[in-house]
């Protein structure tokens, strides 16, 4: 049996991707993630989605690999996101990727 099965999950994708989840990516994957830690797995439409996970004490977030993602982690700065909710999915700005 799954010892998270008790847990509420939320898929998150970049638009969604608050100051909290963003640091819980950012410590459980400091180097960046890697092939073994990609979840793959069908939405309700029937599209295949990859994510990475991270867990609270309540929540496993499913949360979509995007070049947006890779490169916010990339630049992560904690001091970015002082003046903000730890819930507050506008804290995160969409990068430039050009």
């Amino acid at each position: 049996m799954d010892k998270n099965a008790h847990l509420n999950r939320v898929i998150v994708d970049f638009k969604k991707l608050t100051p909290e989840v963003l640091k819980l990516l950012v410590d459980r994957y400091p180097d960046g993630y890697d092939d073994n830690d990609i979840i793959s797995f069908r939405n309700s439409h029937g599209e295949r989605i990859e994510a990475v996970e991270v867990l609270t004490v309540d929540t496993k977030y499913l949360v979509k690999i995007s070049e947006k993602l890779e490169y916010t982690m990339e630049n992560y700065d904690e001091e970015d996101y002082e003046d903000f909710d730890d819930d507050d999915p506008a804290a995160v700005p969409e990068p430039d990727l050009s």
